[in-house]
């Protein structure tokens, strides 16, 4: 027999809730330096400001503070389940300023500001942190309509100049890494 236990939402709410905006988190976004959560709005606002987690004031990166701060999906899909209609009730609300207009805020980039004009760039603090890439056991090809992608292409990328004029979604195929 299966015991079910009722927990009030007021016992999860400091766990759920943005420390910033006092609400459920949105488009929640986790600090990678200290495992802080935020709403995605609210912590790039902060950041654009300071360069410390606004829970523990812990030094995120001295220039680039936005490049340590990931999309935490878990923690959404955690918030989504436990709070009735939020999940209904976001969705509502983007399309109602769409249509009016206003930006989706889910266009704010998780990237330090700077601009490049070539998709395929790759900067080097990502470049440090990229330790699996000659791992030989998730060595791969990755191939579209039986073309070898670059390893540095990015989905754009290749959705604008692989896929063209075919129907999504994009298809990708994959093998082990072939060295020639």
């Amino acid at each position: 027999m299966i015991m079910e236990r009722k927990i009030k939402l007021k016992t999860l709410n400091s766990h759920i809730t943005c420390k910033i905006c006092r609400g459920y988190l949105i488009d929640a976004t986790t600090v990678t330096e200290c495992l802080h959560t935020f709403c995605k709005s609210c912590l790039v606002k902060h950041l654009e400001e300071n360069n410390t987690c606004p829970t523990c004031n812990i030094v995120i990166h001295q220039s680039h503070p936005l490049q340590y701060i990931s999309f935490d999906r878990t923690m959404q899909d955690i918030v989504y389940k436990l709070v009735p209609d939020l999940q209904k009730n976001e969705i509502n609300r983007e399309r109602s300023s769409t249509d009016r207009g206003l930006p989706n805020p889910k266009d704010i980039p998780l990237t330090n500001g700077d601009i490049h004009g070539d998709d395929n760039h790759i900067d080097n603090t990502h470049a440090e942190s990229d330790y699996h890439r000659q791992d030989e056991q998730v060595n791969i090809d990755i191939l579209c309509n039986d073309e070898l992608l670059g390893k540095d292409h990015t989905l754009k990328f290749v959705y604008v100049t692989r896929w063209r004029f075919q129907n999504p979604p994009l298809t990708l195929q994959y093998r082990p890494r072939i060295d020639i």
